[in-house]
């Protein structure tokens, strides 16, 4: 049975195949097309997937995406609804020229208004006619049989800045709920089409498309994907993201072959949106930016925890709101491109951040202490409310072992402190949480399905013993799941570069598998900046040993030698050890293997002069832990570097250049070429500048 998981129409578009319950590949778009974190659909990594199956897309059983329109439906009705009957009420108010007694906004954001007789003002039974109108109305265009479906996100694609049959005010609230429901909808009219779409990609028709199609609510596949292809067999989950399906976060218990949700925090209350909405406040404005304010936060104190502490309140039963004062998404929207390209979000702090906390930060001007106080008081309040969240969903399940997962799970200098501050022992982070990795949770939520369907089947034919057999998902090779390339591959594409007359400079040679891994390692121990090609492409936005940069930790000059010669990045933002798993404690205070690279750990202050490289300025490394099992050729590239130096650790950094990481030979020699590395092994040749 072939099951086809998809992650489309929405950032970082990506698919994922299964055979039989063993994941063959999963790849995102970006590493295909060359455009970071891309949305739209992801025809080429689909097409990747059949070719490492060995199938044709007749082939395939079951085909799903991380969307699912109808969920939450009621919900994303009556929110529309209550918005709609607000700017109606506030039209009025302003077209009357004043507001009826008795009205105020609260510090979340939602108005209370006292019975009043103004010229804006209306009658409680007329209120609630509009209201229950417009979500009767919008309830059967959502539902009809025309080509658009409600939006399953809180921000839309919006060609105009002016919505239908409304007025422009002051502060930009002139969308009005006609113009938001048809960008919504036709957003995510998509998802409804995807047969087609996925047809039509494939240069096929319709009818050969014998696959069932399923939606997958998003923040379910963000839980599959923690869970079932994790080492546990019982598990606390948790999704952190921004929004998908109208759901911010979600936690669930897994047991074997299901999942349940226990609980989850709706639209508009969001720690993905408070993130991103202060890091385009601190002036990168950029999809997937949030990760430079958290290597900002280390650089900073948290002087400001008292008002992030206002801007995000926990409640009971892990619950928290936001004081959507200071957001613009719930009460105006948001605009959100979701084309072919790299994705788009509008401005979502409100003015009254500005109030709070002074002016916007301009991109790419100097940063202040200010700048790095509100990045360490954004990180501290993230890892409260997320504790907080973990430690009630510990009380609630028992249970200690962790599936973590969306957006928020990328952030690993929170993930690095679970053990210290919440009861759990272990925890698993799939290397692509964020939403890449849906397309793998897609996969494996129709398998769970699937299977629970030929369980319940069993169990009525008496046949349960030979069925339950089968339930155990076959794990995978995570995160080496994206393309390889053969050794004639490779020297094919050394000979159409033609590097040996186009650049004389360099050499070229090749090595037998014992060698080469001697020779990369006297490089980097030498103080060269080394490529390292190898084998399967990663999963995830982390280069882990495959598609990687490598040079020597030892030395406190690679952080400007790397940023100077190829990486152009921020000089705040660390750079990452990759370390010989056994020698963890010898190197950091916590041992908790970490082989996706999405854990910051401190590094004991003994050991941060020897490697002054990969220590951050707050003495900690986000560590990539790696064992033979898991890569044997970077093992045995660390374990010779050990040999030679003493120190089983080398800095690690992806193989790019402010472009996705590198898919192909030809990209990684392209990459050589024009920045200034030193050399590039790739598979068992080797080039390098003399």
């Amino acid at each position: 049975m072939y099951i086809l998981g998809i992650n489309a129409y929405h950032g970082d578009a990506a698919a994922a195949i299964v055979r039989d319950g063993e994941l063959i590949a999963a790849v995102e778009e970006e590493r295909f097309n060359r455009i970071k974190h891309c949305a739209g659909f992801p025809t080429q990594s689909i097409q990747y997937c059949l070719r490492a199956a060995g199938i044709g897309i007749e082939e395939v059983d079951h085909v799903g995406i991380s969307r699912d329109p109808s969920a939450h439906l009621h919900k994303k009705v009556l929110f529309a609804a209550r918005r709609f009957s607000h700017r109606g009420t506030e039209a009025g108010r302003l077209e009357g020229g004043r507001q009826s007694a008795g009205s105020r906004q609260e510090a979340g954001g939602r108005e209370q208004r006292a019975e009043g007789k103004g010229p804006g003002a209306k009658s409680e039974r007329e209120r609630s006619i509009s209201v229950g109108q417009i979500a009767n109305d919008a309830s059967r265009f959502a539902l009809s049989s025309s080509p658009f479906a409600p939006d399953t996100s809180p921000f839309a694609v919006r060609p105009s800045r002016l919505a239908l049959g409304a007025s422009p005010s002051a502060n930009g609230n002139g969308y009005g709920l006609t113009r938001q429901v048809i960008d919504r909808l036709r957003n995510a009219a998509k998802v409804r089409d995807l047969k087609d779409d996925l047809a039509r990609a494939l240069g096929v028709p319709t009818s050969r498309l014998r696959a069932r199609f399923h939606n997958i609510e998003h923040h379910r596949a963000h839980l599959a994907s923690s869970f079932f292809v994790s080492p546990f067999e019982r598990a606390a989950l948790l999704s952190l993201d921004g929004f998908g399906d109208f759901i911010s976060t979600m936690w669930a218990r897994g047991v074997g072959n299901s999942i349940k949700v226990l609980g989850q925090v709706e639209y508009p209350h969001s720690l993905g949106i408070v993130y991103t909405a202060t890091t385009q406040f601190l002036g990168f404005p950029h999809y997937g930016d949030e990760g430079k304010v958290m290597g900002l936060a280390s650089y900073g104190q948290p002087r400001f925890i008292g008002e992030f502490r206002d801007l995000i309140r926990t409640e009971k039963k892990g619950q928290f709101r936001l004081n959507l004062d200071y957001f613009r998404h719930a009460a105006e929207g948001v605009d959100m491109t979701w084309n072919d390209g790299a994705p788009k979000i509008g401005k979502l702090f409100s003015d009254e951040y500005g109030r709070k906390f002074g002016a916007a930060r301009e991109p790419n001007t100097q940063l202040t202490d200010r700048e790095s106080d509100l990045a360490a008081s954004l990180q501290l309040r993230l890892e409260e409310v997320a504790f907080h969240l973990l430690n009630h969903l510990h009380d609630e399940t028992g249970l200690t072992d962790l599936g973590l997962s969306g957006g928020i799970a990328y952030n690993s200098a929170m993930n690095g402190k679970i053990l210290l501050h919440t009861p759990f022992q272990r925890v698993f982070i799939q290397p692509a949480a964020g939403d890449s990795g849906t397309a793998l949770g897609v996969c494996y939520q129709i398998l769970s399905e699937v299977r629970k369907g030929q369980e319940q089947r069993a169990k009525s034919e008496e046949l349960l013993a030979s069925s339950h057999d089968a339930l155990p998902f076959a794990l995978c090779s995570l995160p080496f799941t994206g393309p390889e390339f053969g050794d004639e591959e490779i020297l094919r594409e050394l000979e159409i570069s033609d590097i040996k007359s186009q650049h004389p400079d360099v050499t070229s040679a090749k090595y037998s598998d014992s060698e080469i891994t001697k020779r990369a390692a006297r490089d980097v121990a030498d103080g060269l900046v080394v490529g390292w090609f190898q084998g399967r492409m990663e999963f995830g936005p982390r280069a882990l040993g495959n598609r990687s940069i490598v040079v020597d930790p030892r030395r406190a000059e690679m952080k400007d030698i790397l940023n100077r010669r190829i990486k152009k990045r921020e000089p705040f933002r660390p750079f990452a050890p990759s370390i010989l798993a056994e020698h963890v404690g010898d190197y950091f205070e916590q041992t908790h293997p970490a082989p996706t690279m999405l854990m910051v750990y401190q590094i004991k202050p003994e050991r941060r002069a020897e490697i002054p490289a990969v220590t951050h300025v707050d003495g900690s490394g986000r560590l990539q832990t790696v064992s033979r099992a898991e890569n044997a050729r970077f093992y045995q590239l660390i374990e010779e570097f050990y040999k030679l130096t003493g120190v089983p650790v080398v800095l690690n950094t992806s193989f790019n250049e402010n472009e996705p990481i590198v898919c192909t030979p030809r990209e990684a020699i392209a990459c050589f070429l024009k920045t200034r590395m030193d050399a590039l092994y790739i598979g068992n040749h080797v080039i390098r500048r003399r």
